[in-house]
């Protein structure tokens, strides 16, 4: 998070997280050289870092927020960054993506939470159907990070996605529930669109989707309202 929130002075949420977990390894290093066997850079790596991804990530952004998270997901992926030491730029990305298994409506509930949270990276643990589900029967705030297309079936949900995500879409939601962030760009909702701050050189964006998620739902569960959580969640990310 870039923004330190004394969450002492915060209300305590009780967060179900669903979603596609991953490994993110980083391995840092230096390319000195091209390759006498083809025209290649020869990376020589120097030290790594591991960190959790995709809703793994989300999950530690709310906890860093002072929630209480239930957190369901499936196998987990792997994704290793190769990153210049010098630079801090990625220079390739290798994923072992993993398949998993549809979580419940089952699984899900009980208990109560003050909000759902959805982060679907179309890896299998979530469904239309469980999405569904959740909307007809449990009466809490979901909000959906997603990568599916059929976007008018996730009715009833608060709709976080990227341009690129809003291009590929088949169908929207309406246009309260749909938020779209446009990286240093900021995030429109409800036809306004709310300006990201300038934080100054940017050499790696890993994760800022996550970290706006998180902190969407923090802002909204303590405001209320919409566009102090866009406005928060931009300056987290």
């Amino acid at each position: 998070m870039t923004e330190s929130v004394n969450t002492q002075q915060q209300t305590q949420f009780n967060i179900l997280l669903i979603g596609d977990d991953c490994h993110d390894i980083y391995t840092y290093g230096f390319v000195n050289r091209i390759s006498p066997e083809a025209p290649v850079p020869v990376f020589e790596p120097h030290y790594t870092i591991h960190k959790d991804g995709m809703a793994g990530n989300v999950c530690k952004n709310l906890e860093a927020l002072g929630c209480t998270v239930k957190f369901l997901h499936g196998k987990p992926s792997e994704k290793n960054r190769l990153i210049d030491a010098r630079t801090k730029q990625q220079l390739l990305r290798m994923d072992k993506d993993a398949k998993c298994d549809p979580i419940t409506f089952a699984t899900a509930i009980p208990p109560v939470y003050d909000a759902i949270v959805i982060s679907d990276y179309n890896k299998g643990t979530v469904t239309y159907e469980l999405i569904e589900e959740l909307v007809r029967e449990v009466n809490v705030p979901i909000f959906v990070d997603t990568k599916k297309t059929d976007l008018t079936r996730l009715a009833g949900c608060y709709v976080k996605i990227n341009a690129l995500e809003k291009s590929r879409a088949t169908s929207l939601p309406d246009p309260e529930y749909l938020i779209v962030t446009h990286g240093g760009d900021g995030a429109e909702w409800n036809g306004w669109v709310y300006a990201a701050e300038i934080v100054g050189d940017v050499t790696d964006v890993c994760g800022a989707g996550d970290t706006f998620l998180a902190a969407l739902v923090f802002k909204f569960l303590n405001s209320g309202r919409m566009p102090d959580a866009v406005k928060f969640a931009n300056k987290a990310a």
